[in-house]
């Protein structure tokens, strides 16, 4: 089952996605949000159990963001084994994962734009697998850290580079300027097919891909990540994690190839779908 979150004339309204046919959860279960079938065991099974004729079809509907209300989003930084390498400082491979958070405005919907500040030419993409928590959970062990996933979504975790490096110690203010992220554009909740361990991600710009690699290249996989996160808080349903990019960001380059208005970022994530979002300048 995909889930995903739909604008309508009176509000936003959960829904299912399979193929092109979307169920509306709201109207069918009357579940108010994508959050609260996560939350609730059985609003989760009536959502999956819900069938008949598609009430919408994909390309009739306006996505928002699968999660609207997560309580969390965090973030993992240097997390596959040569992002390392790329900083070219010398350092050792990190023993703990490198963190930060962002927050829901700074991320726009699967086909809706994201946006150029006027304050800075340095637009960055990075896709990523974003880990939905679906069971609540503190110091959740390894070993049973994937109960604790609900399902998968994808971001492309934009950031206006030369504002990361404003703080000596955090980089909030280059990673949550308005709508500079994409997400979306669903939660994929049946994993049975996929290995956590070893599936593909691919971010294209403009058809060119920039971005290739597999989750077994991460320093830190999935069940760790989870079990760190959850020893100093609290994971709860419609919490994001987002896992960390591949190389290949424009900033890598040389010279770095930023993002302009037009461009088009797609991130791939073997299993989920495609999240796409189009370049805009804002408007101030």
């Amino acid at each position: 089952m995909r889930l995903l979150t739909f604008q309508t004339p009176d509000g936003l309204h959960a829904g299912a996605v399979e193929d092109t046919a979307v169920t509306d959860l709201t109207a069918r279960i009357g579940t108010p949000s994508v959050r609260a079938i996560l939350e609730n065991a059985d609003l989760f099974e009536k959502a999956r159990a819900a069938t008949g004729p598609a009430d919408f079809r994909l390309g009739e509907i306006t996505l928002d963001l699968p999660v609207t209300d997560p309580q969390k989003i965090f973030c993992v930084g240097v997390n596959y084994q040569d992002r390392n390498a790329e900083y070219r400082d010398g350092s050792a491979a990190p023993t703990y994962p490198s963190l930060f958070m962002r927050s829901p405005l700074s991320f726009a919907p699967h086909g809706q734009p994201i946006l150029l500040p006027p304050e800075s030419p340095q637009f960055d993409y990075e896709g990523e697998i974003v880990l939905v928590i679906g069971q609540k959970g503190r110091r959740i062990p390894a070993a049973s850290a994937h109960d604790h996933i609900a399902g998968l979504t994808i971001m492309n975790e934009g950031s206006v580079r030369d504002w990361l490096r404003h703080g000596k110690f955090n980089v909030t203010q280059g990673k949550n300027w308005d709508r500079s992220g994409g997400l979306g554009p669903w939660i994929e909740t049946d994993l049975s097919a996929i290995d956590l361990t070893d599936m593909h991600i691919e971010t294209r710009v403009n058809g060119d891909v920039r971005q290739e690699d597999t989750t077994a290249s991460m320093a830190f996989p999935f069940a760790r990540i989870l079990e760190y996160i959850s020893t100093f808080c609290t994971l709860m349903p419609g919490d994001l994690i987002a896992t960390g990019t591949p190389t290949g960001a424009g900033a890598r380059f040389d010279p770095p190839r930023w993002l302009k208005p037009g461009d088009s970022v797609a991130v791939e994530v073997e299993g989920v779908g495609v999240l796409e979002n189009r370049v805009e300048a804002e408007t101030v």
